[in-house]
């Protein structure tokens, strides 16, 4: 991802009231990770497993936050259990960055992630996550707002899987 297109995904978290982020590391998204932690609106909390990673999203919203728990394609399979009996069920508002590893569109796919990126968008519609792919950040600050009042509309998790652009 180009720098400039990191700045302004972070600045887009941070303006629609993004404050908290738990995270499992990743490579396509990864430069978003500097930025937030030289920016003292947001507190991050990186984990073990994206599983951990939606739980402590999920607490940390039931606890007055605005958050946002950041994996890749690989990570929603992984926190599945507590996506549907902890998230969905409670009712629980979470922004999902999800860098799509993987996707038709991954810059960098290979045959490690081409099985699972297939199923990702299945995987979202059977869970019945609200989600918009992202190929590019032409209206990334919209795309961002839209999402987060989605979310706390219907007060559940809404996913945004970045594909494109930003996973150069």
């Amino acid at each position: 991802m180009e720098p400039e297109l990191a700045i302004r995904l972070v600045t887009s978290l941070r303006e629609a009231g993004i404050d908290f982020v738990s995270y499992l590391p990743e490579s396509r998204l990864s430069q978003i990770l500097p930025l937030m932690r030289k920016d003292p609106g947001f507190k991050l909390a990186p984990s073990a497993s994206e599983a951990d990673a939606v739980s402590i999203a999920v607490g940390t919203t039931l606890g007055g936050k605005q958050t946002a728990c950041y994996m890749e394609s690989t990570g929603i399979y992984v926190s599945c259990y507590q996506l549907l009996v902890v998230a969905l069920h409670l009712r629980v508002p979470v922004l999902l960055l999800v860098s799509h590893l993987g996707g038709f569109d991954d810059q960098r796919n290979s045959f490690l992630y081409s099985l699972a990126g297939r199923r990702l968008i299945p995987q979202f519609e059977a869970l019945d996550i609200e989600f918009k792919v992202l190929e590019n950040g032409n209206h990334i600050e919209q795309d961002i707002g839209n999402a987060v009042r989605t979310m706390n509309a219907l007060r559940e998790p809404v996913a945004l899987v970045f594909t494109g652009d930003f996973t150069t």
